[in-house]
């Protein structure tokens, strides 16, 4: 079988690894996140990281950016790899889609930069083991104002749409929002938790056999978490980076 660290971005056989499908939407500014300096988009890394200078145009029109992806792909990590494609969620019904996404203002992408070294993307297994201290904006309060949970949604090449919910709150009293640490390590048991599920189950399309999960496949080992990109009311798609592995 065709290892999936091999090959080109240009065989992929579904959507570019760097354009999302479905109707663009422009999201507005997020009320949502709490932090003092750093926004989702485009944080401050104490001039060691991707940042933008509000008075050249150029930079004003890379903050406007609205898709993880995009983001993703400009910014780039130190350790290579391509961005995994993944079709843009939407509702299933023309009703829930106005409901959902056409009537909502959807939130500004979440996400989740690096120093030393610097770049777009934590790696799972680091966010799943608490290794945070490359982590720019960990300490930000995530969903601000939200519900208790929000739903994490995959869109993976070869497997049917997924989705897992996961909280908003941590388990102080009273309970507070959690932060951007603590999003991306549930956000990396929520992909572990599809990979495992999906480990002896046979793709749906098997023209997409180079994106198979599992433990003789791509597991979490070889993943980076680049963002959350808000796709509905309640649900946000996790977009991440397959890294090349060492030899």
């Amino acid at each position: 079988m065709h290892h999936p660290h091999s090959g080109s971005p240009s065989s992929i056989g579904s959507a570019p690894p760097i354009t999302p499908e479905g109707l663009f939407i422009s999201p507005a500014p997020s009320p949502f996140i709490n932090h003092a300096s750093i926004s989702p988009v485009s944080p401050c890394i104490n001039g060691n990281a991707p940042s933008f200078d509000v008075e050249d145009p150029l930079d004003m029109q890379a903050k406007r950016e609205s898709s993880v992806l995009q983001i993703a792909e400009r910014i780039g990590h130190p350790l290579g790899g391509v961005l995994v494609p993944q079709k843009t969620y939407r509702p299933h019904t023309l009703s829930d889609r106005r409901r959902y996404v056409e009537e909502v203002n959807l939130d500004e992408p979440i996400m989740f930069y690096t120093h030393a070294p610097i770049g777009c993307g934590i790696l799972l297994k680091d966010a799943f083991s608490s290794k945070f201290s490359s982590l720019e904006g960990r300490d930000d309060s995530m969903f601000a104002g939200r519900g208790p949970s929000v739903s994490i949604r995959l869109n993976w090449p070869g497997y049917a749409p997924w989705s897992r919910q996961i909280p908003t709150r941590d388990f102080r009293s009273p309970p507070q929002p959690i932060t951007r640490a603590k999003l991306a390590r549930n956000v990396a048991k929520t992909v572990l938790r599809f990979i495992q599920e999906m480990e002896n189950q046979q793709q749906e399309d098997p023209s997409e056999a180079r994106w198979r999960v599992g433990s003789r496949a791509i597991h979490l080992e070889d993943l980076a978490l680049v963002g959350l990109q808000h796709v509905s009311m309640g649900s946000w798609q996790a977009h991440v980076r397959l890294i090349p592995r060492r030899r």
